[in-house]
């Protein structure tokens, strides 16, 4: 049994609001339409299908950040090509007009480009957490001061492990050539991202066990918390305070064939991990098409975290009472909601009517290597 209060989440698609922060604004003329708009209950391949009927648009020429969860309301944006022998101004105007189940428009423009994976700032989250004991609501709140200060383990979520968590050994299972792989290009660099997540949240877990994730070791490549600037650690006693003061963290490895290494204890930690997971041997050159390999910060931080009461009620087990808070936070592109919940609270995750958890889509947001 988890010693953290238990929390539910998405009883209903408007406990998980969640709000992309883009990266840029589209510049009003090219042949690619962006359009912004809340879906509700669906995932956003069926959003982004159902605007490409709408605007007579290819699909699979559609573009988007990130993949938000189904059982959400979610407000994002996706590019959509005009079709030859139309013009843009033809699908801007075709876009206000949209009325499909589940997807409102709020504006659409023109872009010369289409929009790629992980083009975003960031997300904003508003979420009730409901049945959380109310003789517990005074750690949970405890739980999310220390959030706010120090930040938490930056983990990948289990929606990238898949709906049933087999992810991992259908994508090794592919690339070791014992079984047929899918042929959409999007489909592969999902799973070998559920690979490269396996990984690194092998390392994190490591390093949270010894107490140094938020700690610089010799060889670690340290990443800038403002510029995401990448260097490496040679002088602990320089940059452990920069550690410790949140400047910069440590890095895990997102493995790929270009991927850079640390060096000294990080690094036997890494080629351990990799070496479990991926097999003795793996070449990680016929990876290079899905992705050539990254760095992640090992601490997440949580922006403009912040919670409130909206009421008490008895659904609490034994008659006891219980609590709804609506916690608000941002984070940045490529991170988890539930990371963060997941450390004050023991989650349940509402199942649907179909019977799989709420969170039954991969997010993706820029976080596949790159």
């Amino acid at each position: 049994m988890s010693p953290l209060p238990p929390g539910r989440i998405k009883e209903s698609p408007e406990d998980f609001v969640v709000e992309e922060i883009p990266a840029y604004a589209p510049s009003g003329t090219g042949e690619h339409v962006y359009v912004r708009f809340t879906k509700r209950d669906r995932t956003t391949l069926d959003a982004v299908r159902a605007i490409a009927r709408e605007l007579g648009c290819d699909p699979r020429a559609a573009g988007f950040a990130g993949m938000k969860d189904r059982r959400a309301v979610t407000t994002q944006t996706a590019s959509f090509q005009t079709p030859r022998g139309a013009k843009p101004a033809e699908l801007v105007e075709r876009a206000h007009a949209i009325a499909a189940p589940g997807v409102t428009v709020h504006e659409a423009a023109p872009h010369p480009h289409k929009m790629k994976a992980g083009h975003l700032a960031g997300n904003r989250f508003a979420i009730n957490v409901r049945g959380v004991p109310e003789d517990r609501v005074g750690e949970v709140t405890a739980a999310f001061e220390r959030i706010a200060r120090d930040g938490v383990p930056n983990a990948f979520g289990a929606q990238r492990f898949g709906t049933r968590g087999d992810n991992v050994p259908q994508a090794l299972a592919w690339l070791r050539g014992e079984a047929r792989g899918p042929r959409e290009p999007r489909i592969q660099r999902l799973l070998w991202s559920a690979v490269q997540s396996s990984v690194f949240n092998a390392v994190l877990d490591a390093r949270v066990k010894d107490g140094t994730w938020v700690v610089a070791l010799e060889g670690d490549l340290l990443k800038l918390r403002s510029s995401g600037g990448l260097f490496g650690c040679s002088d602990v006693q320089t940059d452990g305070p920069r550690v410790a003061s949140g400047e910069v963290s440590p890095t895990g490895p997102i493995i790929g064939a270009r991927m850079r290494w640390p060096g000294g204890r990080p690094a036997e930690l890494e080629r351990m991990a990799s070496s479990q997971i991926l097999g003795d041997g793996f070449d990680l050159g016929r990876t290079r098409a899905l992705g050539e390999g990254s760095r992640r910060a090992l601490r997440l931080w949580v922006e403009d975290l912040r919670w409130e009461m909206l009421k008490v009620d008895s659904q609490a087990p034994a008659g006891k009472l219980a609590a709804c808070i609506r916690v608000y936070f941002v984070l940045p592109k490529g991170s988890y909601a539930t990371t963060v919940l997941g450390t004050a609270l023991a989650l349940e995750e509402v199942r649907s009517a179909e019977g799989v958890p709420a969170a039954d889509e991969e997010e993706t947001d820029g976080a596949i290597a790159t």
